[in-house]
C-alpha cells in the first residue's frame, strides 16, 4: 500500500471539495480547468488524482453518499420515526437538487456506468433501510413502499426542479406533497 505525502492528501482533499461545489454550481459538466484554478493546483495535479472526469464525480457523489449514510446511522434511533425518514429524504432531495448529476447517477438505466451507479445505490438503500423500516412499524409510512421507490422519487423530485430558479425550495415543495401521497390515510 503506497502512502501518500502530507501535501499531496491534503491537494486530493481540496481538489475533491472544490469539485463538489463546483458540481453543485455547474452539474457534472463542471470544468476541470475551473477546478484545478479554484483549487490552487495545476491540471496536471488534479488529472494525477483522478485521471478521468468520471473518476472526478464518482469521487464527489461517493464523499456525499457517505455523508448520506452517516446521517441515516445518526438518525436510526430517533424518537420520532417518520420525522427521522423525512429528515434523510430532505437531506437527500437538497443534495440531489444542489448536485447537478447526482440525480442522473442514481438513475439505473444500464448505462456504461451501472454498476457504479448500483453501488451507490445498493449504499443508499441499506442506509434507509432501518429509517424506512422503523417508520413503516409506526404506521407513518404505507407498507408497501420501499427504499427503491423513495429513491426514485426523490431522483424524479430532482430531475423534474433542475432548471427551476429555486430547485431546492421546489423540490422540498414537490418532497412535501410526495409524503403527503406515501403517508396512510388517518
Amino acid at each position: 500500500m503506497t502512502v501518500q505525502r502530507a501535501d499531496a492528501r491534503r491537494n486530493y482533499a481540496l481538489i475533491l471539495a472544490v469539485a463538489e461545489e463546483e458540481v453543485a454550481a455547474h452539474g457534472a459538466d463542471a470544468s476541470l480547468e475551473q477546478i484545478a484554478r479554484t483549487a490552487g493546483v495545476g491540471s496536471a495535479t488534479v488529472r494525477r488524482h483522478f485521471p478521468s472526469r468520471r473518476a472526478l464525480l464518482e469521487a464527489v457523489f461517493s464523499n456525499r453518499i457517505d455523508a448520506l449514510c452517516a446521517r441515516a446511522a445518526d438518525l436510526v434511533d430517533a424518537d420520532d420515526p417518520r420525522a427521522a425518514l423525512l429528515d434523510w429524504l430532505s437531506a437527500l432531495t437538497t443534495y440531489a437538487t444542489s448536485a447537478r448529476g447526482m440525480a442522473d447517477a442514481l438513475l439505473q438505466d444500464g448505462t456504461a456506468d451501472a454498476d457504479h451507479v448500483n453501488a451507490c445505490s445498493a449504499r443508499l438503500g441499506g442506509a434507509v433501510d432501518p429509517l424506512l423500516h422503523r417508520a413503516a412499524r409506526a404506521g407513518a409510512v404505507a407498507p408497501e413502499v420501499t427504499t427503491a421507490d423513495l429513491i426514485s422519487l426523490v431522483t424524479g423530485v430532482a430531475l423534474a426542479t433542475e432548471h427551476h430558479p429555486e430547485p431546492a425550495a421546489e423540490a422540498n415543495r414537490l418532497l412535501a406533497l410526495t409524503v403527503r401521497g406515501i403517508s396512510p390515510q388517518r
